[in-house]
């Protein structure tokens, strides 16, 4: 039996249990609104309903699972815009974060709206609302009744930012009957990197192609001036350097070097910004408990001079951490199972980046940053030491790297222009 046929079937169970279970589903979505994971107010969205109307003319429908996909696009997004005058974008997320995020940051002629779950009636709704003329899906989160209603309606489809991790490959290849039927309903996929582009092919994509990471074409993280000029002069000189994005476990690593460092630079600031900001309490107390004097964004702290370590607990600023440390060590480097996170922020910012030994999200691209020095990489605790304290002590050294981050991001802006014009030939 060929896979498209055991996709068939599968589809036909898995849309069965979920007719079965609407009503779990609608209490699903008033746990998370009790839980303060949906907002009631727009709480229909996730049903297909809303109360903007469709504008006349084309409509893209724009789809990025959370925050870091939403933005990334945004630049595509106003490309869009910029070349066709009847357009309109829906963009649409999944969490209230990246809702949050973007409130003020959509140009004009586009809206947000929550992602549809994946229920054949709730699709249809939202279908039938918006009509599309085309559908951009971004990253890796596919849903069979999504992408089946998108297919149905015979709506173009295109996968933007295509990436498979080597945990995804994996997963995936031991259900090829269920991804190879998803992939192949995408007219084009545009992968990130060349590995990306053979990974796609193999697990059953159709016109799979290294495209090229539409992140690089994205603009730095924007900052709030005035929060920004109150940090920079609470710090003044300081030495420091961040940790971006961290997951359970580095904090103890940063930890350890802030106390190893500590002694050779005394008013040294270890800032970190942890990729789960409701970690922020415990990952203070736990600095606090080995005698690091600690702030906490949450709770009102500046990074004053007595601090050792400042803990930057909230969503949407890491912008201005970016803009405050030279040194930025990138995230879910240093744990298995790692991968990285995304390194592309930080040299867009001009930052001497360091990456851990795990960096599997970002493969190729990392390739290209330590070939370009626009990164370094090591591979434990005594290399992360080792290299920060270095930066510390050779300001010439920071220059210089900062300058390789610059050319390195410089080198692949033109991603975005690209990826509008593959877009609009659809229309």
């Amino acid at each position: 039996m060929s896979n498209h046929l055991i996709f068939g079937l599968f589809r036909q169970i898995y849309t069965s249990v979920i007719y079965l279970g609407s009503p779990l589903l609608s209490r699903y979505l008033n746990r998370r609104i009790a839980s303060g994971k949906e907002d009631p107010d727009r709480i229909l969205e996730r049903k297909g309903l809303t109360d903007i109307p469709r504008p006349d003319g084309k409509v893209i429908w724009v789809h990025g699972a959370s925050v870091g996909e939403s933005l990334s696009v945004l630049p595509v997004i106003e490309d869009l815009l910029e070349k066709s005058d009847n357009l309109f974008i829906v963009l649409t997320t999944g969490t209230m974060s990246s809702a949050n995020m973007l409130k003020d940051r959509l140009p004009e002629r586009t809206c947000h709206q929550y992602t549809p779950l994946d229920h054949p009636d709730w699709i249809a709704n939202f279908l039938r609302h918006w009509q599309p003329s085309v559908v951009v899906w971004l990253e890796s989160e596919f849903w069979p009744n999504i992408l089946h209603g998108i297919k149905q309606q015979k709506i173009p489809l295109v996968l933007l930012n295509g990436r498979v991790s080597d945990q995804s490959f994996t997963r995936w290849k031991k259900i090829p009957f269920i991804i190879g039927p998803m992939l192949a309903m995408f007219d084009d996929c545009l992968a990130q990197s060349g590995e990306d582009s053979r990974r796609l092919t193999y697990l059953g994509a159709r016109n799979a192609v290294n495209h090229g990471n539409i992140k690089l074409g994205a603009p730095p993280l924007p900052a709030d001036e005035t929060i920004l000029a109150d940090f920079s002069a609470a710090l003044g000189d300081r030495p420091r350097w961040m940790l971006s994005s961290s997951h359970d476990g580095e904090e103890t690593l940063a930890g350890d070097i802030h106390l190893a460092l500590a002694d050779g630079h005394p008013e040294l600031l270890s800032l970190i910004v942890p990729r789960h900001p409701t970690r922020g309490v415990v990952i203070a107390e736990s600095l606090r408990a080995r005698g690091i004097k600690t702030g906490l964004r949450s709770a009102g702290d500046k990074p004053e001079s007595h601090m050792g370590a400042y803990v930057a607990d909230t969503v949407g600023e890491l912008g201005i951490y970016y803009r405050l440390c030279d040194i930025v060590v990138i995230g879910k480097s240093f744990i298995t199972p790692g991968g990285g996170q995304n390194p592309f922020e930080a040299t867009k910012l001009e930052k001497a980046v360091i990456l851990g030994p795990h960096m599997s999200n970002f493969t190729e691209i990392t390739e290209t940053m330590l070939q370009t020095g626009a990164a370094i990489q090591v591979s434990d605790r005594a290399g992360l030491q080792r290299e920060i304290g270095i930066l510390l002590d050779n300001p010439e050294r920071v220059k210089s790297r900062k300058l390789a981050a610059r050319e390195f991001s410089q080198s692949a802006e033109n991603v975005t222009g690209k990826t509008a014009n593959l877009i609009l030939k659809y229309l």
